[in-house]
């Protein structure tokens, strides 16, 4: 069995597939800098599919993990990211996602220079969606409290097989007036999504999930920094910070303001809750 899983974990490392890979980035960095309504792209067929059937199959079940649970007005999910805990076809897909390989793909798609994966999956690793789940309109945490490096570029693999248009789940793109989304993308299998993250990248999934009870929405996600960050872009530290779309009910405080939160919290609880905000 492990010679098995090996061989699979190896068609990710191929000269052919680096090659691929390379190429892939090149003839879609200008694409990608172009996107609207921010620098994004979505490929499909991204990675070796033997592989990430693996992984698909190895994928936990509600119950199997002790899951991270957000059960709140802004977001309904599952999510974990304690990556040496999760089978191996897993994490060969999450290492592969932290390798030389990606991060020198990503240099050259994204034209940021200096990409440092994770080692530590803040926030990353598996995210799970039941049916009535849903996440609203944010921008993510910009910076990475362990390494104190910038956060920059998202990654996301989605795993769902056979999934139709009318189960939703759509990754949506809005624009940084927030009047409404430029760009919808299906979680399809083995379709990533990229994208670099500022502090108008606006991006969720809003819409409840509608796909039937016995499916769920399934991804592979992966959070990549750089020390320092164009002057343009640089932003008071800040957890997640959810929007509101027009038309919808206000979006929940957040934390995203620290001055406020350590003005009416003590210290210590405040620090406990920004961490755990960090993780989604």
């Amino acid at each position: 069995m492990t010679e098995v899983l090996n061989a699979l974990s190896d068609q990710l490392y191929t000269d052919e597939f680096a090659a691929h890979l390379d190429k892939l980035a090149h003839d879609n960095a200008a694409k990608y800098a172009a996107n609207k309504p921010f620098p994004y792209i979505y490929f499909d067929n991204f990675l070796p599919v033997a592989p990430l059937e693996a992984a698909l199959e190895a994928f936990p079940e509600p119950k199997a993990l002790a899951w991270n649970e957000f059960s709140n007005a802004n977001e309904k999910k599952l999510a974990f990211d304690k990556v040496e805990k999760l089978p191996a076809p897993i994490r060969d897909i999450l290492f592969f996602l932290n390798s030389r390989p990606m991060t020198n793909f990503l240099e050259v798609l994204t034209g940021i220079n200096g990409v440092i994966p994770d080692p530590h999956y803040v926030g990353g690793g598996l995210h799970q969606i039941k049916p009535g789940g849903h996440l609203e309109v944010h921008v993510d945490f910009n910076k990475h409290e362990q390494l104190l490096l910038d956060r920059r570029i998202n990654v996301l693999v989605y795993l769902n097989k056979d999934w139709e248009e009318s189960y939703g789940g759509h990754f949506e793109l809005w624009d940084k007036e927030m009047n409404g989304c430029e760009a919808k993308i299906l979680p399809i299998f083995n379709r990533c999504a990229i994208f670099s993250t500022t502090e108008t990248s606006y991006h969720g999934h809003p819409t409840p999930l509608s796909c039937p009870p016995d499916r769920k929405r399934k991804s592979i996600a992966t959070y990549y920094y750089s020390n320092g960050r164009p002057s343009e872009e640089i932003g008071e530290n800040h957890t997640t910070v959810f929007k509101t779309r027009p038309g919808a009910k206000p979006a929940e405080s957040n934390g995203n303001g620290k001055g406020l939160l350590h003005a009416v919290t003590p210290p210590i609880i405040a620090d406990a809750y920004r961490k755990l905000r960090n993780k989604q």
